[in-house]
Parts: structure tokens; C-alpha cells; sequence
């Protein structure tokens, strides 16, 4: 007796493992296959597995199967869609497979794509151009802005490393670039005088060799260390008496290598009433005169303009202007008195010194070098007086010839002082000689003649009383 044992679907297919997993390289190209190990059922005929599905489905792959014969099935995955490990790193999903018992019985396992990386995304900077600020008495090592870049990629191919790229670099002697985290730091004071902005490149690499290149300006913030400075174009010293009030006896400019209120300068001229300040053009400074000048009360004027700006603090400078005053002829020379009275004894020696006149010139140099003459007497036919003469420099007086107090008591000549200025000026004063009398003439007898004759006789009355007039002696 022959028995055939008919099949009937009591068993499900059997995947070997409950979990497979791939490693895929996201280079894959679509079409690409993945061999897996089918799955077993111990049916056989209809009741083995007939079909293989994905669920859920998605874009990237599809299941291939078929049998080289009856006892080998084989099983693949088709790379359908390129793979982008920046946009999904792993990937699951199950494989199915289905008999064709009816029912139907079905066996799963957990497919696990990751899905491995490869050197495609080069590092994106957040910002195309960073800005920074930075005071420039900021001191070396200070942070003064962070570039940052990102890389898709992972493992070395998603490291980024910074430097600064030299082609359109300016001045990155003065700062320095951390590779690691991109903070950019001050390596030595900057100078807004010098550079108010710096321009920089900074080159992002990955572990693969991609980079990308961003600008970086650093903006320098203005400090007040920079005093205001005072530049003289033309100054006229010494400055006649006789300028009139508006002369110009300087002329300067003022600047201050600050920006905004650390450069705004303002100018002021300490207490002072015979000058003031001002404004030419622009930056520039007059230093006038506002009043006549008189070189005997004030010769030398030492004159303090200083100039502020609008920092905080302030800073100042202070400029010098020494003017001193040149004289003019414009004093006389004046006597020591308004007259002078000078005595001499009659039969005096000849050119003998009698007394000085002294006259002062308020002005200096030739405008007050005094020189004294005689003037002629009054009338002006009349010559000077020829008794007496003035030393022309020193004002001596001298009796030139012995007088006679009998003949003449005294003198009275003019006496004129003159400066050496142009035009010349004078001042006249009156010099009185008086003649001192001496005992230089014996009584004379007139009465009665004291000559050869016999003396005479006068005859007096016997009856003559007391106090009778004889005669007379002269």
C-alpha cells in the first residue's frame, strides 16, 4: 500500500535572523544590489513562500527574489534612489515574506540601512561676512568675534579646522585665529589712527579637504589718545606799538587724529584784553590784536591758547605764543625838573663844571639815546649864549669863561634834549645860572679926593653945637 502524505500550510516562512543590517556608502549607485538570506518554510508546493514585500515602502529600495532551482531561493534589495547620509543616516524598515497557503502565512524580519558617510558637503560658514567691533586700547588677547562653519558630513569629513586664507587678507599679523572653535583674538593693540577697519579671509577645511572662505571686518573703535595738536603756519614777533587794533600775529591750524566728539577740537585764549581768537577757515585759528599797544606799559605778552576736544576726558593742548612788542618813536624825552637854578662864584675858573641836566627817554634803543644842545636865545638873532655850553651826552653844564658879578648876575639859556628817532623828538627846558658876588672890590674914596693936593681943611664955627655937619666922606 502506497500512502501520499498531502501538505497542508502549517508553518509560517522563517527568517535566520530577526535583524539584518547593511552598511551602505552613500556613493551607492541607484541599481546597486544587496544579497540577503531568504527565509525557510518547511511547506512545500503552493503552501512555500511566493512573494517578498517591504513595508513600510519607501524610495530608496526594493525587494528582488527568485530561485536558481528548486532548493535555493535568492533574496536581494535594489538600491532604487541615491542615498544622502546628511539627510536620513539610517534607514529600517521590514522584509516580508509570504506562502501561498490559504490562509497565507507570512515570516518578517527587521532590515537596519546605515548608511555610511562620504566626504560630499564641504563646510558652510553661518554668515557670509561677520562684523566685529573692538576698542582699540583693547588689550592683546581679546575675543573679537567667533566664525563658525558647519560640515554635513560626519566622523573626519564633518571636522572643520580654521586659518586665515592670505589671498585678500589685511593685517592678520594682528590678530590670531583659533583652528578649533574660530574665535579670532587680538595679538597686539590696534591703532584706529593707523587702520579703522581690517579686512580679513578666513578659510574653513574639512577632515576631506573641502573649504570654504568667508570675509571677516573688524571695525576699530576710536579711543581719545590723541591730544589735539596745534600746527603755527606763521607768527610776527616782535610786533610794533603802533599796530592797529586787527593785526594778525599768528596764524594756526588745530587737528586731533580722533573721529567723532574725541576729534571735535575747540580753541581758547586765556584771560588776556589786548588779544583774541578768530576763526579763519575750516580749522584755522587767528590770533589778533583788539586794541592800540603801548610798548612802554607791556613789552612782552606771553600769550596760552589752548586747545580742547570734545572727549571724555578731554584732552588738551596748550601752545605758546611769546609776542613782544618793538618800539616807536612815540615819547619825547622828559627833564628830571620843569627848570634848573645852577650857581657859580664870580671870577670863577674857566670851563668849570656848574651842574648837569638830566632828561629820560620812555622809549629804547635809538628812539631813546638823549642828546643835549643849547637853543639859541630869544630874539632868534641873537647867538646863544658863548659863556656857557651842555655836553651833548652826559648834560654837563659848564662856565666857559670867568663872569663878573658886577657886569652880570645871571644867565638864563634853553637847553634842548633830543631822541635819535624818526622824526626826531624834543623837549626844551630853562637853566638859570646865577652869579655868586665876592669880595673882590677894596671901598673906593671919592670925597675928598685922594689925590696929590694939599689936604683940605674944613672950618667949623666955634659957636657949632653937637651934631653940627662938618662934611661928608663918599
Amino acid at each position: 500500500v502506497e500512502v501520499a502524505v498531502e501538505d497542508i500550510n502549517d508553518h509560517s516562512p522563517v527568517f535566520p535572523e530577526e535583524r539584518i543590517t547593511f552598511r551602505i556608502p552613500e556613493t551607492s549607485n541607484p541599481g546597486s544590489r544587496f544579497p540577503l538570506e531568504g527565509a525557510r518554510d518547511l511547506d512545500i508546493g503552493s503552501n512555500s513562500i511566493q512573494a517578498y514585500s517591504i513595508s513600510p515602502e519607501n524610495e530608496y529600495f526594493s525587494v528582488s527574489f527568485g530561485s536558481q532551482n528548486d532548493d535555493d531561493n535568492f533574496v536581494e534589495l535594489v538600491l532604487e534612489k541615491a542615498l544622502d547620509r546628511e539627510e536620513h543616516a539610517e534607514l529600517g524598515f521590514s522584509l516580508i515574506a509570504v506562502d501561498g497557503g490559504s490562509p497565507p502565512r507570512s515570516g518578517t524580519t527587521q532590515i537596519h540601512i546605515v548608511i555610511l558617510d562620504a566626504n560630499d558637503n564641504a563646510p558652510v560658514f553661518t554668515q557670509k561676512l561677520y562684523i566685529g567691533q573692538v576698542l582699540e586700547d583693547a588689550p592683546e588677547g581679546s575675543v573679537v568675534l567667533r566664525v563658525v562653519a558647519t560640515d554635513l558630513d560626519a566622523g573626519s569629513n564633518g571636522d572643520v579646522s580654521y586659518q586665515f586664507s592670505q589671498a585678500g587678507s589685511q593685517s592678520p599679523s594682528a590678530f590670531v585665529l583659533d583652528p578649533v572653535n574660530g574665535e579670532i583674538k587680538l595679538a597686539k593693540p590696534l591703532d584706529f589712527e593707523a587702520a579703522e577697519t581690517h579686512e580679513l579671509s578666513v578659510r574653513a577645511t574639512d577632515g576631506g579637504g573641502l573649504s570654504a572662505i568667508c570675509k571677516v571686518l573688524v571695525e576699530v573703535l576710536d579711543v581719545n589718545d590723541n591730544a589735539p595738536e596745534l600746527v603755527v603756519s606763521s607768527f610776527s614777533s616782535p610786533l610794533p606799538e603802533n599796530a592797529p587794533p586787527g593785526s594778525v600775529v599768528a596764524l594756526f591750524t588745530v587737528r586731533d587724529r580722533d573721529a567723532g566728539a574725541n576729534g571735535k577740537i575747540t580753541c581758547a585764549l586765556e584771560d588776556q584784553l589786548s588779544f583774541s581768537l578768530r576763526p579763519a577757515y575750516k580749522k584755522y585759528y587767528e590770533l589778533v590784536t583788539v586794541r592800540a599797544l603801548d610798548r612802554e606799559q607791556v613789552a612782552r605778552y606771553v600769550l596760552a591758547v589752548t586747545a580742547a576736544d570734545a572727549g571724555s576726558p578731554a584732552l588738551t593742548t596748550t601752545q605758546t605764543f611769546t609776542v613782544d612788542i618793538s618800539d616807536v618813536n612815540d615819547n619825547a624825552p622828559v627833564f628830571n625838573q620843569t627848570s634848573y637854578t645852577m650857581y657859580v662864584h664870580e671870577n670863577n675858573v674857566p670851563t668849570v663844571l656848574v651842574g648837569a641836566v638830566s632828561a629820560s627817554d620812555a622809549d629804547v634803543g635809538p628812539n631813546a639815546k638823549v642828546t643835549y644842545s643849547l637853543l639859541p636865545s630869544l630874539p632868534a638873532e641873537r647867538p646863544p649864549c658863548s659863556c656857557i655850553s651842555v655836553n651833548s651826552e652826559n648834560g654837563h653844564v659848564f662856565v666857559l669863561r670867568p663872569l663878573d658879578y658886577e657886569h652880570v648876575r645871571q644867565i638864563e639859556v634853553s637847553v634842548s634834549a633830543s631822541d635819535a628817532g624818526s622824526p626826531r623828538l624834543s623837549t626844551n627846558v630853562t637853566v638859570r645860572l646865577v652869579v655868586v658876588d665876592e669880595n673882590d672890590n677894596s671901598p673906593l674914596v671919592l670925597h675928598p679926593a685922594q689925590d696929590s693936593s694939599p689936604v683940605s681943611s674944613e672950618l667949623v664955627p666955634i659957636s657949632a653945637e653937637a651934631g653940627y655937619l662938618v662934611t661928608k666922606v663918599v
